[in-house]
């Protein structure tokens, strides 16, 4: 998608993030925190693309040091607007390059996040810089949604997410099969006038990004198809995995 870079999701987003996802997040939110708490084991974390604050605040609430890289200024002025989030360190980059000071027991990457970078050799950059940051003994959690075009024709999709008295949102998205790149617009219609929010992606199988853990030298010890640990099975429709140092 011309023009779309690392910077114009938190950009065009961060206004309205928190509003938009709120019934979304709420249990996906209660549930990654219990697991991503139990896995930190106390130690140091480093949320990738922490956004407005929705995972790393309620950690950081648990009381474990919590750090943060992030392409947008916007989310991150966001995140500063909430309660504990201005005693959050974050990094403003993109996080395939940024450095940040110190090593880390618990570092993740959630709700697809890992697929805003739209190129293949950029996904990788990011697990490597994840495990230039890692513990010897931590471990890198990564969640997405497993790619499902059922509802695909031609290689399109039209879907509403709501349509309330005064306003309606739909979503219309175009898929490359080829290039593994989906392109969305997002279209508010409210009594304030249209908005369209654009949002690009490469997706990746999850045994694509078990191949990028091996060349960041990491590897893949658990899979679960949710935050409470179920079984990822072959219907499954996301999964959380969890990878370490791969063992000499």
């Amino acid at each position: 998608m011309k023009g779309y870079g690392t910077k114009t999701f938190g950009q065009l987003n961060a206004e309205r993030y928190d509003m938009i996802y709120e019934d979304l997040m709420l249990e996906e939110t209660l549930d990654s925190v219990e697991t991503l708490a139990e896995l930190a084991g106390g130690g140091k974390v480093l949320e990738l693309a922490i956004g407005t604050g929705r995972v790393a605040l309620p950690l950081a609430a648990r009381g474990l040091s919590v750090h943060g890289i992030e392409a947008s200024e916007a989310m991150v002025a966001k995140l500063r607007e909430k309660p504990g989030g201005s005693a959050i360190p974050v990094e403003i980059g993109d996080m395939a390059q940024v450095r940040v000071e110190g090593i880390f027991d618990l570092i993740y990457l959630v709700f697809n996040t890992i697929f805003n970078l739209t190129t293949q050799e950029d996904q990788v950059r990011c697990f490597k810089n994840a495990a230039r940051h890692l513990s010897a003994k931590g471990v890198f959690v990564v969640e997405t949604v497993v790619p499902d075009f059922s509802e695909y024709v031609d290689g399109q999709r039209m879907k509403g997410s709501w349509a309330k008295i005064d306003s309606a949102r739909f979503e219309i998205a175009i898929h490359d099969r080829v290039a593994q790149t989906i392109a969305f617009q997002r279209i508010v219609i409210g009594e304030d006038g249209t908005r369209m929010v654009p949002h690009f992606m490469r997706y990746a199988w999850p045994s694509e990004l078990d191949l990028m853990a091996q060349l960041a030298g990491l590897e893949r010890v658990e899979r679960w198809a949710w935050w409470n640990r179920s079984p990822f099975r072959s219907d499954s429709k996301s999964h959380v995995t969890v990878y370490a140092r791969a063992r000499q």
